[in-house]
């Protein structure tokens, strides 16, 4: 089993590369730390090859992505699980660049990660591309304009990918974490209901992906609570978010 898989220097990423390494995967490992991807490689035994890069940079993506293809002779699952997360509030002009930037790694780069892999899993009739949504991507909350509308545009271009695929014999897995203890949730300055660690999170996203279960929510807990904020009208969904406190923004955080 070949797995190529992004944003795996810690988090969900580490995680997912230790999940699958102890299933026996040959990893291709993408993150913009090298150092943290060498420490990760050397506690994998070195069952993988490491690509340090910024996946906004398309072409050098391109080329980590054709570089294990062509060394692994087939992938067989594509995980784009690099994504970024900071407070982002229009009214700010320098929360435009970080909109911006948030966009180009939540959404743009995970197309680009797909892109050298589809054609020839269409030519093998086999393969699976997973992107790491999240339930952020069901309805927007006050103070993350920019995530939630990467991940809700994520999910639609999952969906939309899935279903031009269909019968070509690639899947499309979105996976939609619910609240995972990452350095990415630390800094939420709200309850995060159902938390979870990012190891058990990783054996069941793992489970999912073999079975090419086409969206799944993790922890099945929140599924409940995304299929309730679908359903709650405006105006009580308004009046229930209103006073949610907001996640800092890059500008109020310190460097």
């Amino acid at each position: 089993m070949n797995v190529f898989l992004t944003g795996a220097s810690s988090g969900i990423g580490a995680a997912l590369a230790r999940e699958f390494s102890r299933r026996g995967a040959h990893l291709g490992l993408v993150a913009r730390r090298a150092d943290e991807l060498r420490a990760l490689a050397q506690e994998l035994s070195g069952n993988c090859r490491i690509y340090a890069l910024d996946v906004t940079d398309r072409e050098r993506l391109l080329e980590a992505a054709r570089d294990f293809e062509a060394r692994c002779a087939g992938t067989d699952i594509v995980i784009a699980n690099a994504g970024i997360s900071t407070g982002v509030q229009t009214q700010y002009y320098e929360d435009l660049e970080a909109f911006d930037r948030v966009l180009a790694t939540n959404l743009n780069a995970v197309a680009t990660c797909f892109h050298p892999f589809i054609g020839a899993m269409r030519a093998r009739g086999n393969g699976t591309l997973v992107a790491i949504a999240s339930v952020a991507g069901v309805r927007g909350l006050p103070g993350s304009e920019a995530y939630c509308a990467s991940k809700a545009a994520l999910i639609s271009y999952c969906e939309s990918l899935r279903v031009g695929l269909r019968g070509s014999g690639v899947r499309v897995v979105t996976i939609a974490p619910g609240f995972v203890r990452t350095p990415l949730t630390a800094a939420n300055p709200y309850p995060m209901p159902f938390l979870m660690d990012a190891g058990p999170f990783a054996g069941r996203a793992a489970d999912a992906i073999l079975r090419g279960a086409s969206f799944a929510v993790i922890p099945w807990q929140m599924a409940w609570v995304a299929r309730l904020l679908r359903v709650l009208p405006n105006w009580l969904f308004d009046r229930l978010l209103a006073g949610r406190p907001r996640k800092p923004r890059a500008a109020q955080t310190p460097r």
